[in-house]
């Protein structure tokens, strides 16, 4: 990485401010290489890192989940095609689950009344074979809430 780009030429070309781009630093995210003047020069491969972590967090997936595949790939390195592939697959199997429970969510919510009480016996969704019966009478998951 010859000069590379400043953390203010980062924050430009991806949208993000320069102390978002440093919080993505202290995760290992982006690993800037200090120049003779003691200055964060950034790769163009930081780029699509950080263009990456802003598509996945809009997918609703946390840096928890995203910062080890980035982790895993190496430094002052654009990913390789074969790199986002085995990413994307990882991810495509939590989607897939994501949309399998709010397809069951949306097909089992008609019968919920919104009360929160998850004791009635006819709720499908929350209750189902009335097992919340055993721990007694009334909204016994609301009721083990902290107050």
């Amino acid at each position: 990485m010859a000069q590379g780009l400043s953390i203010g030429d980062l924050a430009d070309r991806t949208g993000l401010a320069v102390s978002a781009i440093r919080f993505y630093e202290t995760h290992d995210i982006v690993k800037p290489v200090r120049n003779q003047g003691g200055h964060r020069r950034y790769g163009r491969a930081d780029i699509r890192r950080l263009s990456f972590v802003m598509a996945a967090q809009k997918l609703g997936f946390s840096l928890a989940e995203i910062a080890p595949h980035l982790r895993a790939l190496p430094d002052h390195k654009a990913p390789t095609k074969a790199d986002w592939t085995r990413i994307s697959k990882q991810f495509r199997k939590d989607i897939d689950a994501r949309i399998a429970a709010l397809e069951e969510l949306r097909d089992k919510l008609d019968g919920c009344i919104g009360c929160g009480c998850l004791s009635l016996e006819a709720c499908a969704l929350y209750n189902p074979a009335d097992v919340k019966a055993k721990d007694g009478t009334g909204p016994q998951n609301l009721t083990k809430l902290p107050a």
